[in-house]
């Protein structure tokens, strides 16, 4: 039997599930917003970037890897938030929330600048291990996270797909998305060739998550 491209991500063995929960029960805290490259936190350590859409619950799934329900907040006005977050996880680790990206609100202006300093970030980091771009399991991989993706492929960043909210669509609702999302990801070489299928409402997924961050140090 042929295995599918881009299957899940199994779930981690015990030794490995251990490091994930060491690793996060060091405590998360947020360290600066970032608006230009000057402003960057010196690069000592492992860093992770989380990208994604408007609204597609990638606050949500930060606060649910660290176990802070406020460490990230959402702005109530897509397009506001125009920093890159760095977040601290121990000492060993940098947790790195970028701007929301596809949302029409932003003036023209912002947009730009926003684009500037994601290219710059993403070409010039050398401790960045891993993007992960999330997507909604309602709606699958849309054209403005394929520009994303393209981004990473030419700045050579390794990216991971996680799906979000995988609880709010039908199994076979889910399968769809699933096989949308694998076509799509077959196009884009710094694609990682594993999927994480996560709820942070249930907490499906957040136990492997944290388990791929403790081994990219």
């Amino acid at each position: 039997m042929t295995s599918l491209p881009f299957p899940l991500a199994e779930a981690p063995d015990a030794a490995t599930a251990e490091r994930g929960r060491l690793l996060f029960a060091q405590g998360a805290e947020f360290l600066k917003g970032v608006v230009a490259m000057d402003g960057l936190p010196p690069a000592d350590r492992a860093e992770v970037c989380f990208a994604g859409r408007s609204n597609v619950g990638k606050s949500t799934l930060i606060n649910a890897l660290t176990g802070r329900r406020a460490l990230a907040r959402a702005s109530n006005t897509p397009g506001r938030t125009q920093e890159i977050n760095y977040f601290t996880i121990g000492d060993s680790h940098y947790l790195v929330d970028l701007p929301g990206y596809g949302y029409a609100e932003a003036p023209v202006e912002i947009v730009k600048k926003w684009q500037a300093l994601l290219k710059a970030y993403l070409s010039g980091r050398a401790t960045l291990r891993r993007a992960f771009v999330l997507i909604d399991a309602r709606h699958g991989i849309k054209a403005v996270d394929e520009e994303i993706m393209s981004l990473l492929d030419t700045s050579a960043v390794p990216f991971q797909v996680v799906i979000t909210k995988a609880d709010k669509v039908k199994e076979k609702d889910r399968a769809r998305i699933l096989e949308q999302v694998r076509g799509k990801l077959g196009l884009h070489p710094a694609a990682f060739p594993e999927l994480v299928l996560t709820s942070s409402e249930k907490g499906d997924g957040i136990e492997t998550l944290r388990a791929i961050v403790a081994d990219l140090a």
